[in-house]
């Protein structure tokens, strides 16, 4: 897409940039990040553009319905219940394949969370990319009325909140073994916000606690929230001071009610050009004959787990908890970014940032994940080129 750009950064491109360019980022902290990182961006010309975000309105403009939370209530019950949930969610991520449709690209909601992503690494990865591509200045990740300023002041807003940053922690099951931790890395950096482990949290009556680098023990105001539920419940090696499920005298960068509110879950209801057809099992009246025209994906799993992509009728009959569980028809991703040899399928995941005074979310950024496999993920690109992790640059 954008054919004069593609072409210019194909012919600049090189494998000794690439490997600059990836030693760069290790450079940072001594640190490769395990994730792919592509070796290209992704250019959205305005056409694009602009369905994406129209499309994020429509999703948006759900979310803001007054009734929401009741609509999306039986997810808090099949689910852990946190209390102090406040009004709105403070980060969004939605998730778009760019597919055909009648000969045409259009972007396909697959997926939403009411969850922070690597919004710090985004910030640098765009940094780095314009340091090796300079004449990528042209495009931002950014939409129109952002920049890097304003994208880290909204940051700092939602995250740190009212309180000192030494008062607010990133909260993760060890942080040190996540795939994500150079996001976490970049948070400490570039928001000066402690790393802690769910274990290191120290309790006393509604109090949080943690002990930071010089021995001293620091009250936690603020939480960012990065922990899942779906791991925290598998992890039953974990000792920990507090439970999720208390009253605590904290503030949430995240509640975690609103990981399982805005999922999978509210899909069913979302109607129109950019959404794709999904049904509840438990409202499903009759199992389609074109089982090879879907895909079963349950609720509430984390990057993937549990989706059954090749669907047959006793998978769908195999199931029991049929209120846990979609079937969504299948889109066919568009091949449009063109490599040295072959043609790559994206996803693009919009990154909005809602402070708790703001009576909308902001779109501030996005990322982008490449794929040749049948599928967006790591098992479906192993050993592959031209694949993994980016960022979406939009035509200015």
């Amino acid at each position: 897409m954008i054919e004069a750009f593609r072409n210019r950064f194909n012919a600049e491109f090189s494998e000794e940039k690439y490997k600059a360019f990836l030693e760069d980022l290790a450079s940072d902290f001594d640190y490769s990040p395990t994730f792919r990182i592509a070796e290209t961006p992704f250019f959205i010309p305005k056409s694009l553009q602009k369905q994406l975000l129209e499309a994020c309105d429509q999703v948006i403009d759900f979310i803001k319905r007054p009734d929401f939370k009741t609509i999306t209530q039986r997810s808090i019950e099949l689910n852990t219940a946190v209390p102090n949930e406040d009004d709105h969610t403070q980060f969004l991520a939605i998730d778009f394949g760019i597919c055909e449709e009648e000969g045409k690209a259009i972007p396909k909601l697959i997926e939403v969370q009411g969850f922070p992503s690597i919004f710090n690494f985004q910030f640098n990865l765009y940094r780095k990319i314009l340091k090796y591509y300079p004449f990528l200045k042209d495009y931002s990740p950014y939409p129109e009325g952002v920049d890097e300023d304003k994208y880290l002041e909204i940051l700092k807003k939602v995250i740190l909140g009212k309180f000192e940053k030494e008062e607010v922690v990133l909260l993760e099951i060890e942080p040190e073994k996540q795939n994500t931790k150079i996001d976490f890395y970049y948070a400490r950096r570039d928001l000066g916000i402690p790393l802690v482990c769910v274990t290191e949290v120290l309790k006393e009556g509604k109090k949080l606690f943690y002990i930071d680098s010089e021995g001293k023990k620091i009250q936690i105001r603020r939480v960012y929230n990065r922990v899942i539920f779906d791991e925290l419940d598998l992890r039953k090696d974990l000792q920990l001071q507090f439970s999720f499920t208390e009253e605590l005298d904290v503030e949430w960068a995240g509640h975690p009610n609103w990981y399982t509110r805005i999922s999978k879950f509210i899909l069913p209801y979302l109607h129109g050009p950019y959404f794709i057809e999904t049904t509840l099992l438990s409202e499903l009246k009759e199992i389609p004959e074109d089982l090879e025209n879907y895909v079963l994906k349950p609720l509430f799993s984390f990057s993937g787990s549990g989706v059954i992509f090749h669907v047959k009728r006793e998978d769908v009959e195999a199931v029991k908890e049929k209120d846990l569980y979609i079937l969504q028809k299948k889109v066919h991703y568009l091949p449009v970014i063109q490599a040295p040899d072959g043609k790559v399928k994206v996803e693009v995941r919009i990154l909005c940032l809602w402070p708790s005074e703001d009576e909308s979310p902001t779109i501030v950024g996005n990322l982008a994940r490449l794929s040749r496999g049948e599928m967006i993920g790591v098992k479906f690109n192993k050993d592959k080129d031209w694949v993994g992790g980016s960022i979406g640059l939009f035509e200015k």
